[in-house]
């Protein structure tokens, strides 16, 4: 039994409102599916974008060389394409392309059969003063459960 390998990206959240949310495959070579079963990707500071054809490919997403590979070993930072239906792709490509919005990766994720599957998301992009908001209410929330703690205790 693998342990369960759960990559999230807790930025996107606080920068970006998130509107639609998708599951999509990943087009993996042999060391870097190896590299993530171990844990070692960051999808912090990525992003999803379309290519001429219409492909949705995934950026700067880090996934570290596999530390038994040989000469054969991956890139680190390469385009990664992800796998989306038909009309789940030209939905998304109509939205970024009309209204300005991006698509952002939420969670990377191993399935039962051992697939990688990204969550990603149409998002759009934050306000200042929507983050203002955010950590007040988080600031709110926390003050409130430590008061709850000492009131029962």
């Amino acid at each position: 039994m693998q342990p369960k390998i759960n990559i999230r990206n807790k930025r996107a959240r606080f920068e970006y409102e998130l509107i639609d949310q998708y599951n999509a495959g990943i087009v993996l070579g042999g060391t870097e599916i190896k590299s993530i079963r171990l844990g070692k990707a960051n999808i912090t500071e990525s992003f999803c974008e379309f290519n001429e054809r219409g492909e949705l490919f995934i950026v700067n997403m880090q996934v570290e060389e596999y530390s038994h590979g040989t000469h054969y070993n991956h890139k680190p930072k390469a385009l990664r394409k992800l796998l989306l239906q038909k009309r789940e792709l030209t939905k998304l490509h109509k939205e970024v392309k009309n209204s300005g919005l991006t698509i952002v990766p939420l969670q990377l994720y191993l399935t039962d059969k051992g697939l990688a599957k990204l969550n990603i998301a149409l998002a759009k992009g934050k306000k200042l003063y929507d983050k203002r908001e955010a950590i007040k209410e988080r600031d709110t929330k926390k003050d409130l459960a430590r008061i709850k703690k000492n009131f029962n205790a």
